[in-house]
């Protein structure tokens, strides 16, 4: 049914009760945010606890890691397609059931294989959730808000991980690994009862054919705008994004943006973020710090840094520009990372030299959120065309999942073998890579309209001379970008 053949507009509700609708829709995309955080993080505690319950060997412990990572690549790639065949609202209903259900396992796993498994599943969900959370918040707020509240879905998964930090160091003194993992699934239990309620987002039942509910939905979420208006241009935004492949990512005039975006969300993840959030109770052991107090408890005052680096970039990034905010944040993590290869570099830590090294993990982690963090998305989003646009993330974010892989799977094997000067050395060659990588490639796109970057790649990575301001109607709903979250 199309636009011109409906009657009338739906009579709208109340402005405040439309506002409330897209407030709701924005909070409970960021609730699956703040649960997916705590599963992220929650491990970090639980590992030092399970590890001597279950006897782990370093390759275990990596293992218990990277299965749920692996899982998340799987989850990815079907993610996109169980949100569009069965819709956002079933995808995110499946997600938070899966999430209860699968973490409530893994807190009654008798031995590493069963949780290993639960664990495998888990990882399946999150990376469903990855794909479906931010796609649902992006189609669903009103326009007014959609920026804030993707922002807001980045800023909760975050938030989520310093939660998970003040959990494991209250539930340390006791060692209750089962509880810091099943405790997730009580907000992921709850976030059903609104799900249940909302209804799926206007671009979905568009793309099935139901025009009609699509511009129902529209009028309870935005009060603002014209519903039909609005609807029509999802529908010209879907004519223009059909016929994307991955294949067409390897050809001219694309595959420089291609090479750009995929080489920076690998470099997003392999750069070593992922060893602090997953192992920086041990990383901080290793420093010479004592005590569960300290090593869970410090974690939590890292991951707060994160999480005001994350707004604060948000705040600027489109003062400062892109390219800058990208450039300080992997600059800075270089200057920390060779910071923590000299403290470690010194053999036995004690007195100022373990609080230099727990101010540079502060910095590396904070410097990450500001720079690779915040910006991933908004680059994947803004360099290809809107037919490439998903298969363009899609590629990106396995890019960034297998090198999370890497640093889960092998990183405390790493430590053991090489110690942790060499390891963060490593990783600090790595990050310098990623410094003059983002340098020769990443462009500044502050204030460009979605037609003239397309048209930077088109042209060999060069801006074209100036040109006439574009129309408004692209870069509006249909056309939107939608960023999931990267994980920190």
């Amino acid at each position: 049914m199309s636009i011109a053949t409906l009657s009338a507009t739906p009579p709208p509700p109340s402005p405040k009760t439309a506002r409330r609708t897209g407030r709701l829709f924005a909070l409970t995309g960021a609730v699956v945010g703040v649960i997916y955080g705590y599963d992220t993080g929650s491990i970090s505690g639980a590992l030092v606890f399970l590890s001597k319950d279950f006897h782990l060997t370093e390759t275990e412990k990596g293992l218990v890691n990277s299965i749920l990572v692996l899982g998340s690549i799987v989850g990815a790639l079907i993610g996109g397609k169980l949100a569009d065949v069965m819709g956002r609202k079933a995808a995110m209903l499946i997600v938070a059931a899966s999430y209860a259900v699968f973490v409530a396992l893994s807190a009654v796993a008798p031995n590493v294989v069963v949780l290993d498994t639960v664990r495998f599943l888990l990882g399946i969900a999150i990376g469903i959730s990855i794909v479906a959370a931010p796609l649902y918040v992006a189609e669903s707020t009103p326009a007014r808000i959609r920026g804030a509240s993707v922002a807001a879905y980045q800023v909760a998964t975050v938030a989520g991980i310093v939660l998970t930090y003040f959990v494991n160091w209250g539930l340390s003194g006791g060692g209750h690994w089962r509880w810091m993992l099943g405790l997730s699934a009580i907000p992921a239990v709850l976030v059903l009862i609104p799900l249940l309620r909302l209804p799926d987002t206007p671009r979905w039942y568009v793309l099935k054919g139901r025009t009609e509910r699509a511009v129902e939905v529209m009028a309870t979420t935005d009060p603002d705008v014209d519903p039909r208006a609005e609807v029509a241009a999802v529908e010209a935004a879907l004519a223009e994004e059909s016929g994307g492949s991955a294949r067409s990512l390897l050809r001219k005039p694309y595959a420089r943006a291609a090479v750009f975006v995929v080489g920076l969300g690998f470099f997003c993840q392999i750069t070593g973020i992922n060893a602090v959030t997953y192992y920086s109770p041990q990383i901080f052991e290793e420093m010479g710090f004592t005590g569960n107090g300290q090593n869970f408890l410090l974690p939590s005052f890292v991951q707060l840094a994160s999480l005001a680096a994350t707004v604060l970039a948000i705040l600027i990034i489109d003062r400062l520009g892109r390219r800058v905010v990208l450039l300080c944040g992997i600059g800075t993590m270089v200057v920390m990372l060779a910071v923590l290869t000299a403290v470690f570099g010194m053999g036995e830590l004690q007195g100022a030299t373990t609080w230099v090294g727990f101010a540079a993990i502060l910095l590396f982690t904070a410097a990450f959120n500001f720079g690779f963090g915040s910006l991933i998305w908004v680059y994947a989003s803004e360099s290809f065309p809107a037919q490439l646009r998903s298969t363009g993330a899609s590629v990106m974010l396995t890019a960034d999942l297998v090198a999370n892989l890497l640093i889960a799977q092998f990183f405390p094997a790493l430590m053991a073998w090489a110690g942790a000067a060499r390891t963060f050395a490593g990783l600090g060659v790595l990050a310098l890579t990623a410094l003059v990588f983002a340098s020769v490639t990443a462009p500044e796109t502050k204030g460009r309209q979605l037609e003239e970057i397309e048209d930077y790649w088109r042209n060999g990575g060069r801006w074209p001379a100036p040109v006439a301001p574009a129309s408004a109607g692209r870069g509006q709903l249909g056309n939107s970008a939608v960023p999931p979250t990267t994980t920190s």
